[in-house]
């Protein structure tokens, strides 16, 4: 058995995993182990976070750990080795591969345009090239132009080089005396100024030509500091002169307002953040939205959430309006089943479904999630109090799995709780409705007759016209505002 065969089997290397449904990246948010550290089978080694949740990772050998392969905070695509582990510490270090034949030692020839440098390693799909792997083709010499010295080329090609000592420069006629210049930017004969690409956007945008701007980088390269100083109004000279009465004050003319870049900061957008933004592009785009509103007394289900309180059937649980609405939400549905579907735009077909998986959205720290509760329609008012709660205390731990926000049928989100009467919410991909509940507030209302003082909530209802068109979309609407004006409806209707 060669020395590579033997390490081969000896080390066993541990690929991030799909953890949710056809996720492809999930970010590793903490070790727990390092190099050097004894693992066993089933040991959870990381903590990692997909576009759905946080999920910890078993490892399954057993083992020292021999090689993390990335840092806390780097996004890995699924199917990349990210942890490496002896398998067989005991066997001394590890065994050398074996030396090809040697050869007679030769000057290296320059790499082709296309060739990959000696002993840089492959980069994966979706990291990014590191600093001692980046490949870029050799920039051609233009006739006329002078080559930038090797360090500087390096530098703006994104790698480093040997540095090599500055050619001393040949001398040259002193010129006539004249009157000193204003300081230029020092920059190559016939050569256009040094500067890497993000500065000379930055210049583009400010309005600013790069030839004028005095470099204060190594090798003349001109920093994002110095357009910004180019960018600054100049300051006056002073000047020697006779005192004189000062003329009336004339206000100054405005000075384009110049932003520091340390007054911004720049965030990757990843994770969560990441598939939501995806999943809401999809669907404003995909989906043809209608929003309707109502507008609603709900005094006598404010009294019902207080009552509730106060039964022992419900002792121990969580009740608040959220509760209520979500029942009378699942009620109206029952009436109206057809609201409960799917468009498959592949097979051209409406799925009709038989089961409704209720999506609460939730707002986490790591971003806005929406779990669902399994077959909420077939759900008592205490199973319904006892999931929501389990639903959102998962969720605010980061602890909800990528199957509980996997094959919602529709959606609640409670813009209320923050104060906001009502919004125009944007469907959850693959749902047919959403329902926002808004801030229940007091407010003059005309009952029996009288106006009096009461509590009231606006409820909107978004829902894709592809499978609910107007009426039927009224229809539910009107069904769940019925419900909690008459909560009694709770039990005819349900």
């Amino acid at each position: 058995m060669t020395a590579s065969t033997a390490n081969d089997q000896r080390f066993r290397e541990f690929k991030m995993p799909d953890v949710g449904e056809g996720l492809t990246e999930a970010e590793i948010l903490k070790w727990y182990v390092q190099p050097g550290d004894t693992v066993t089978d089933g040991q959870v080694v990381c903590e990692v976070e997909t576009a759905k949740a946080a999920v910890e990772l078993p490892i399954p050998y057993d083992g020292v750990v021999h090689e993390l392969n990335f840092g806390e905070g780097v996004t890995v695509d699924v199917g990349t080795v990210i942890i490496s582990v002896d398998t067989d510490p005991g066997a001394g270090p590890v065994a050398p591969a074996a030396a090809p034949a040697a050869e007679a030692p030769a000057a290296p020839a320059a790499p082709e345009e296309d060739e990959e440098p000696q002993g840089r390693q492959a980069v994966l799909v979706g990291y990014g090239a590191a600093p001692s792997s980046t490949k870029r083709r050799p920039r051609r010499q233009q006739p006329g132009v002078p080559a930038q010295p090797a360090a500087l080329q390096a530098e703006l090609n994104g790698h480093a080089a040997p540095a090599v000592a500055p050619a001393p420069a040949a001398p040259v006629a002193a010129p006539a005396p004249a009157p000193a210049p204003a300081p230029v930017a020092s920059a190559p004969a016939a050569g256009r100024p040094l500067a890497k690409p993000p500065v000379r956007k930055l210049a583009k945008d400010l309005g600013i030509d790069l030839a004028t701007v005095t470099p204060t980088g190594p090798e003349g390269i001109i920093t994002r500091e110095d357009v910004y100083a180019a960018a600054a109004p100049a300051p006056a000279p002073a000047v020697t002169a006779p005192a004189v009465t000062a003329p009336a004050a004339v206000a100054p003319a405005p000075v384009p307002a110049v932003v520091s870049a340390d007054r911004e900061r720049r965030v990757p957008v990843k994770g969560v953040r990441k598939a939501t933004a995806q999943a809401m592009v999809a669907s404003a785009f995909t989906a043809p939205h209608v929003t309707e509103f109502i507008t609603v007394d709900v005094t006598r289900t404010m009294k019902l959430v207080q009552e509730l309180k106060q039964d022992p059937d419900m002792a121990g649980l969580r009740v608040n309006p959220l509760l209520l609405v979500a029942k009378a939400f699942l009620i109206a549905i029952r009436r109206h089943p057809d609201v409960n579907a799917a468009w498959d735009e592949a097979n051209q077909e409406i799925v009709y479904k038989d089961y409704i998986n209720l999506g609460i959205a939730a707002a986490t720290p790591r971003g806005l999630i929406v779990p669902n509760i399994k077959d909420a329609g077939t759900k008592t008012l205490p199973q319904l109090a006892t999931e929501l709660a389990e639903l959102v205390s998962t969720a605010r731990e980061g602890k909800t799995s990528p199957a509980a926000m996997s094959g919602g049928t529709v959606t609640i989100t409670n813009v209320g709780v923050f104060g906001v009467d009502t919004g125009t919410p944007i469907l959850n991909p693959g749902e047919s409705a959403i329902l926002a509940f808004g801030a229940v507030k007091l407010q003059p209302w005309v009952h029996k007759g009288k106006v009096k003082a009461r509590q009231v909530t606006t409820l909107a209802l978004s829902f894709d016209h592809r499978l609910i068109d107007g009426e039927l979309g009224s229809r539910l609407l009107a069904d769940i505002a019925a419900v909690l004006e008459q909560p009694r409806r709770l039990i005819t209707w349900g």
